[in-house]
């Protein structure tokens, strides 16, 4: 179990390779048969050691050149995880190109909107997705459209010699498309330097070693399937790639590869705890989870912190920052004791990265100014792992990072004085009820601690008074009957009464997106329908 984690390295302190292709590389060098990656699909298991999948990302990386992928191109994918999505990534960087992962769980026509912004030479599909695949995608000029199983094809055949070709950090090596809470999926270009010094230094701060065991089960088109997913093999250790997020398996898996880390969305910590027999898995190994994307109820972490028995760690990042740039360690997750109100936080920036909460109403002047402590501002941060910009979007671009290089998040945060910072919201998520602001995370908060809650989103509605007023969108735990009534006095005595819910809906299930972020827009698009509020 892991106590405490030192966060004090910073990117001078560390030898960084260049690019992603160097970190296989070097690898492949240092330690050729060490096993680099073990895919788990059903109950199937082959593993790759790290002179193979060298070898085979070379490989990949000769059938793109062949196939017209050179550098500044793109190849996209649309299928479930497997080995093929790290073999792209690391044959694009070995050629300047870049891998766009696209998101199965999108519509057809979403998905073509994708394709059509990011223009890739060559598209790899599963056959089980091959239905999202539309008509007019596949007749793109200038697109070629691969099963997995005749890219492998290829691939197997393809000489192994490493491409020559000097490929820059500065390049883009991953195009990710974010989530889409607010509007259409934008391209986030993330460069060989930016994924460099996320996964790379995170991995520094999460304690992998070449002895480290990682489990990774979150969709590798997101960042926090890819981004997390390469810390292992930064430095060496062993990656347990799985298909899905099955919970059952996982629960098997992390006993049977003897896992040692591990990251998850709540919504799926939630699940492992309800599997059968897992307060009697051999989970000793384990050192560290790592948790983040959405919030987590109290009695979640709580019950996760007794069952799992590991560290704890939780990561606030975005597609746009290449992952984690704030980190809320192991010794803060201590729920009875004396600073038990730091799990609220998500904790403090990395060493390397720079962060301030801006004052909202400072943010148009031309000089922004930070807001105080514990007041409520926007959070800008600026790093090496800052996106230099997304695809085809200068105007996106432009809004969302200064001259001077900060990025403006869009998210709602406040920082006490020993700088741990503490989310409210998404600024557009934020609920304007006869003129007062609500945060709707500062409800939900507070809602979870209701013994018989499991999941719960709040959102703005109309009202014809005072504009729009609070809704509670509640998933009961099982057998459980949620009492508005209960619902409203536990706001109001913990919150102002403007706070409070009017009105609570009972669903089975609260509609996500990949990352776990709830999707807000799809909750409130039915009350805000012939209205004049833009639903973003």
């Amino acid at each position: 179990m892991v106590d405490s984690i030192d966060l004090s390295t910073t990117p001078s302190d560390l030898p960084l390779p260049a690019t992603l292709a160097h970190i296989v590389q070097r690898f492949a060098l240092e330690r050729p048969d060490a096993p680099a990656l073990t895919f788990v699909d059903g109950d199937q298991a082959t593993t790759q050691s790290y002179a193979e999948l060298d070898r085979r990302s070379s490989q990949t990386a000769n059938v793109l050149l062949d196939t017209g992928v050179g550098r500044g191109q793109r190849v996209a994918i649309l299928a479930p995880n497997g080995p093929v999505f790290f073999e792209l990534g690391f044959a694009a960087s070995k050629i300047g190109a870049a891998l766009v992962g696209l998101n199965w769980r999108l519509a057809p026509p979403e998905i073509e909107a994708i394709l059509a912004d990011a223009e890739p030479a060559v598209l790899v599909v599963d056959p089980d997705l091959d239905h999202l695949v539309t008509d007019q995608v596949r007749a793109t000029e200038g697109l070629v459209v691969y099963s997995t199983g005749e890219w492998e094809r290829r691939v197997d055949a393809a000489v192994a010699q490493l491409p020559a070709v000097d490929v820059d950090p500065e390049e883009i090596v991953f195009i990710l498309y974010t989530s889409g809470t607010t509007g259409l999926p934008k391209g986030a270009q993330l460069t060989n330097r930016n994924m460099v010094h996320s996964t790379w230094i995170a991995g520094v701060g999460y304690g992998f070693t070449e002895a480290s065991v990682n489990l990774v089960a979150m969709p590798l088109f997101h960042v926090g399937g890819m981004g997390y997913g390469l810390s292992a093999f930064c430095h060496g250790g062993h990656t347990i790639l799985r298909r899905d997020a099955d919970p059952a398996a996982i629960v098997d898996n992390l006993a049977t590869h003897r896992v040692t880390h591990t990251f998850f969305v709540p919504a799926v910590i939630q699940m492992l705890l309800d599997v059968p027999g897992i307060d009697d898995a051999d989970l000793a190994r384990l050192e560290l989870l790592v948790y983040g994307a959405a919030p987590i109820g109290e009695s979640v972490l709580r019950r996760a912190i007794d069952v799992l028995g590991c560290g704890f760690i939780q990561a606030y990042g975005m597609t746009e920052t290449a992952g984690s740039i704030v980190t809320l360690a192991p010794d803060a997750h201590d729920p009875d004791g004396p600073r038990a109100g730091l799990l609220r936080s998500c904790g403090r920036p990395l060493p390397w990265v720079e962060l301030r909460v801006v004052d909202p109403a400072s943010i148009n002047s031309g000089q922004p100014v930070d807001a105080g402590v514990g007041e409520v501002g926007e959070i800008w941060t600026r790093s090496a792992q800052n996106t230099p910009g997304y695809r085809n979007r200068p105007e996106a671009t432009a809004e969302a990072i200064t001259e001077d290089g900060w990025l403006r998040t869009g998210d709602a945060a406040y920082a006490d004085a020993e700088g741990y910072l503490f989310l409210f919201d998404r600024f557009k998520d934020m609920i304007v009820s006869g003129a007062e602001n609500v945060y709707p995370a500062e409800v939900e908060n507070v809602l979870y601690d209701h013994p018989g809650i499991a999941e719960v989103a709040v959102i703005g509605v109309p009202d014809e008074r005072w504009g729009e007023t609070v809704k509670a969108i509640v998933v009961p735990k099982p057998g459980v009957v949620v009492e508005f009534e209960e619902l409203v006095e536990l706001c109001r005595n913990r919150l102002a009464r403007y706070k409070a819910p009017t009105s609570m809906d009972v669903v089975e299930a609260l509609p996500r997106n990949a990352s776990g972020k709830v999707l807000k827009t799809q909750l409130r698009a039915p009350y805000w329908q012939d209205r004049d509020r833009k639903i973003s």
